[in-house]
């Protein structure tokens, strides 16, 4: 699933692109793909609004148009949004094109479908559960260490189940958990309210470091991911644990171990990660 530093990779591509443009119309070809409200009332709330601003909530997608109503676009497993020209071919699994006033489209393509489309004000989406009130952004300089370590006391979950949850920590998934808890030398399954103030500032530090390389270096291409221009990420092949099961640590050169933490295969090291 595209996390936080994709989602960021994405907004940023197509924000350039994007903001001053107008929606003319929106086709559906899967019409599910649409949570809320219902797909007619969808395209009909779409065409000939303004993109006003574009911004990112966690793994969420957002696209202001005119009258403070908000595109959001999730990803889900395998989404992807890509801005094209008109004469581009249509792909197999694009489920929804937005016409914009140039000329251009913006695809939305999901071969498993478990992304989702919607529209509203963010009060009312909030409110009709439509969208979950997630916790703060780990790259807010507001977001201070003593904010996580609080989080952790009063957790009796692993460490990664607190990280994957979007009440906890916006927009941390599986790759930058295993990742930051490594840089963090904390083992994931360890139970969140053990851990010290100190553990807590190491691993606050560790997560920004984590999110900020992957942001620098585009993002994660470990399966479908592909950012607005349809190209992959770098930071793949600088991951430290995520998918290195039975590799050499980087560090100790110990091979790495794979457990289930929070129904998600984990990687960590048994050496480093206490």
């Amino acid at each position: 699933m595209p996390e936080l530093p994709e989602v960021e990779t994405i907004v940023a591509d197509l924000r350039p692109h994007l903001v001053g443009r107008t929606i003319t119309r929106c086709e559906l070809a899967f019409p599910t793909i649409v949570r809320h409200p219902e797909p007619e009332e969808f395209v009909d709330a779409v065409a000939s609004m303004r993109i006003e601003s574009m911004g990112r909530r966690g793994k969420y997608i957002l696209i202001h148009l005119s009258g403070d109503i908000v595109l959001v676009v999730h990803l889900g497993m395998t989404g992807q949004l890509r801005l094209v020209d008109e004469v581009k071919p249509l792909e197999k699994h694009t489920h929804a094109v937005f016409f914009l006033e140039d000329g251009r489209q913006l695809r939305y393509r999901d071969p498993r479908r478990f992304g989702r489309l919607l529209i509203g004000t963010e009060e009312a989406l909030l409110s009709a559960k439509k969208m979950p009130r997630l916790g703060p952004e780990p790259m807010d300089p507001a977001f201070a260490f003593e904010e996580l370590y609080r989080e952790l006391r009063r957790r009796r979950a692993p460490l990664k189940a607190v990280l994957l949850d979007q009440k906890a920590i916006a927009g941390v998934g599986n790759i930058y958990a295993d990742e930051s808890l490594h840089r963090a030398k904390l083992r994931p399954a360890r139970i969140a309210s053990t851990v010290s103030k100190r553990s807590a500032q190491r691993l606050h530090e560790s997560l920004r470091e984590s999110l900020e390389l992957a942001i620098a270096n585009r993002g994660s291409s470990v399966d479908t991911y592909r950012d607005a221009w349809g190209e992959v990420g770098g930071q793949q092949e600088k991951l430290l644990v995520y998918g290195r099961a039975g590799e050499p640590c980087f560090t100790c050169g110990r091979p790495l171990s794979s457990m289930r933490v929070a129904g998600r295969t984990t990687v960590f090291c048994r050496r480093c990660q206490r």
